[in-house]
């Protein structure tokens, strides 16, 4: 990064998960160790081999909307409007006439409203095509995250969605972070959201032999890097970021949580889901990352990694981690924060890239939880089942996503 360009910081956070509604409930219960994974309550899950998912509980929309509004709201809709709220209200940044063309909103979202395209598959079926709602359109594609985002806030500025699969989130962190670069605003609304604990997700990973079927320990079924594990576990919520320009932050005396210092992303070109060979897209991508940070290898104290709880991806990204790092792999923490929130698909990026923000600012690494029976092949510090006090100058986020595309982001301690 040349010294022409603007520094890029964190100024406010929003978080929906498994683990609570809001930032500081959220937090605190990842730093307990605390897991989100119970049984499935949505819909009816007999005859599905998978019967477990880190659902949001005790969630309701009328905190964050009209009952009107609320009553159209998409799942996904919901989450991200209220994190968005959340966030805005934690940078203190009020959009008005005077800033609204210079606010941007850029999210990522893998699947959109899968359950509203079920449940409109069911209502064409058994009562005619003249009775599919005239919302079912607009309530099932992912652009309407950033797109309800602006109506709701007034953000006027750039305003874009990914669809990346599980990279979503973090590619729109990053993506934000370059639109701030090149001065087209001074503000973004940023991160991802996903809520597809539906029928048909569920059946359709199972199809694919890529969920834990742990159901009698739902608490126990997301071991990363565990030699136990038997497949990730789903999860739903949104995580959102308010990026501002240093100079624009600091003329408003907004509190900055971190400074977001480098992006990289890559392509495996290997093959749909598996990802490719010792992760050497992995490695590309986050070497890609600390380049534009600008930072030597041995800058990064910790990873929040992708660590699904798969064999592959655990297996991958620790390979990846030692051919890139070399020596100093062994002297980095890393964890999966999906060890407790279940895999967020389209969000995860969102959620762990607030979670990193957080680590940076707090010096508290999460922990990896269901670290009982490490697999001899991550051989890593995966800081198992206790949180961690350390100073954490800098971070990095990785998200890798089906289709072999893969997003990191870097977050460094803020300098005043």
């Amino acid at each position: 990064m040349n010294t022409c360009t603007p520094e890029i910081v964190v100024t406010g956070l929003g978080l929906v998960t498994p683990l609570g509604v809001g930032v500081e409930s959220s937090w605190s219960a990842l730093c307990q160790g605390k897991s989100g994974v119970g049984p499935i309550t949505r819909f009816d899950t007999a005859g599905f081999k998978t019967t477990i998912a880190a659902e949001v509980k005790d969630f309701n929309a009328e905190d964050f909307m009209s009952k009107k509004e609320a009553r159209k709201a998409e799942r996904f809709i919901a989450y991200i409007i209220a994190a968005s709220k959340m966030a805005l209200d934690d940078a203190g940044l009020v959009i008005d006439s005077d800033n609204a063309e210079r606010v941007g909103v850029f999210t990522g979202c893998g699947l959109g409203g899968l359950q509203t395209m079920e449940e409109s598959r069911d209502v064409i079926v058994n009562r005619g095509p003249g009775r599919v709602s005239p919302f079912f359109i607009p309530m099932l594609i992912g652009n309407m995250g950033p797109g309800l985002i602006a109506i709701h806030f007034g953000a006027k500025g750039p305003n874009c969605s990914v669809a990346t699969a599980c990279a979503a989130g973090t590619h729109s962190v990053g993506e934000s972070m370059r639109i701030l670069q090149h001065g087209q605003a001074d503000a973004m609304i940023t991160g991802g959201v996903e809520s597809v604990i539906t029928p048909l997700c569920i059946a359709g990973f199972n199809s694919m032999k890529a969920l834990s079927t742990r159901n009698e320990e739902p608490k126990k079924a997301s071991r990363p890097f565990d030699k136990e594990r038997d497949g990730f576990v789903v999860g739903e919520g949104a995580g959102i970021l308010i990026l501002e320009t240093r100079e624009h932050a600091e003329k408003r005396g907004a509190r900055i949580y971190a400074t977001l210092a480098g992006y990289g992303m890559s392509g495996d070109a290997y093959h749909m889901t598996a990802p490719s060979p010792e992760g050497e897209g992995m490695a590309r991508c986050m070497k890609s990352a600390v380049e534009d940070a600008g930072l030597p290898l041995e800058a990064i104290d910790y990873i929040n990694a992708h660590g699904t709880s798969t064999q592959f991806n655990d297996l991958c990204e620790t390979q990846a981690v030692k051919s890139l790092f070399g020596e100093h792999a062994y002297k980095l923490a890393i964890s999966s924060t999906k060890s407790m929130t279940g895999h967020l698909l389209g969000g995860a990026g969102g959620v762990e890239s607030v979670f990193t923000a957080l680590t940076v600012y707090h010096d508290l690494i999460p922990p990896t939880i269901n670290q009982e029976s490490p697999d001899p092949e991550c051989d890593l510090d995966y800081v198992p089942n206790q949180a961690r006090k350390q100073v954490v100058n800098a971070a990095m986020n990785n998200s890798f996503g089906f289709g072999g595309t893969n997003a990191s982001v870097i977050m460094k301690k803020f300098k005043a």
